[in-house]
């Protein structure tokens, strides 16, 4: 009876982590360039169980895996020259506000900073093939389908669109940018064609996320059901085992 209930109990913490990364999902399902969240849980024979490292004495040891989607998303038209998205494959690349690091990601929803430089909604600069872009103050902003940048007729730059070949090794920062270790070296894409004047919206689902976020928390509530049957039988036992018998 212990035993069911030690396995109610840890199943019923992946369930809350489902819960969290969907919750998240839907939160950022108008983010432009999001790419979602999903969970792989899976229960482990006996043998791993027993060399893998537990939190408490009664939890179930799980694999419990977060992964990203990075699926396309549909475009939404903006009309705005400083709005691109990126039709295929890869990521710009961005460089943080401190110089030192570099990001990645596919939500292309730009500006001119007040030095001239093409930046993210962070702050970040955008790379291009010869570093940070510098658009200036011109009146008229093109960008082609191959990513070269032309301020009012010149040419300034040319987006740089990478990829990777282990998506899986990236890490989420904030809603849309990606970290890659030293180990992760990113590839120039050659599978994509930019969009200008458009938004790569997010790759959720909102009903499906709605659906799923139903059936967790039915999941929950069941094994919080079971946990508590068990109790009561257990409560039973202890008064039954406890009466004083003539």
């Amino acid at each position: 009876m212990l035993k069911g209930i030690q396995k109610a109990a840890s199943g019923m913490i992946p369930q809350l982590k489902k819960q969290e990364i969907s919750a998240n999902n839907i939160a950022n399902a108008t983010t432009p360039g999001f790419k979602k969240d999903s969970t792989f849980i899976k229960e482990l024979d006996s043998a791993t169980k027993a060399a893998m490292p537990k939190r408490s004495d009664w939890e179930q040891p799980m694999i419990d895996q977060i992964y990203t989607d990075y699926s396309q998303g549909t475009f939404n038209k903006t009309g705005n020259p400083l709005d691109v998205a990126i039709d295929g494959e890869g990521f710009f690349i961005l460089e943080t506000i401190d110089g030192t690091d570099r990001q990645y990601s596919r939500n292309g929803s730009f500006s001119i900073d007040t030095e001239g430089f093409l930046v993210n909604s962070d702050g970040m600069r955008i790379l291009g093939d010869g570093g940070p872009i510098a658009a200036g103050t011109g009146s008229s902003i093109m960008i082609d389908e191959s990513g070269q940048v032309i301020i009012d007729g010149n040419v300034v730059g040319s987006l740089s669109v990478v990829d990777f070949a282990d998506k899986s090794a990236l890490r989420k920062t904030g809603a849309t940018g990606f970290i890659a270790d030293e180990t992760l070296e990113p590839i120039p894409s050659d599978q994509f064609t930019i969009r200008q004047g458009y938004l790569e919206q997010s790759n959720i689902n909102v009903i499906k996320e709605m659906v799923g976020m139903i059936i967790t928390m039915r999941n929950f509530e069941t094994a919080s059901k079971l946990i508590q049957t068990q109790d009561d039988s257990l409560q039973t036992l202890f008064n039954e085992v406890g009466k004083t018998r003539i």
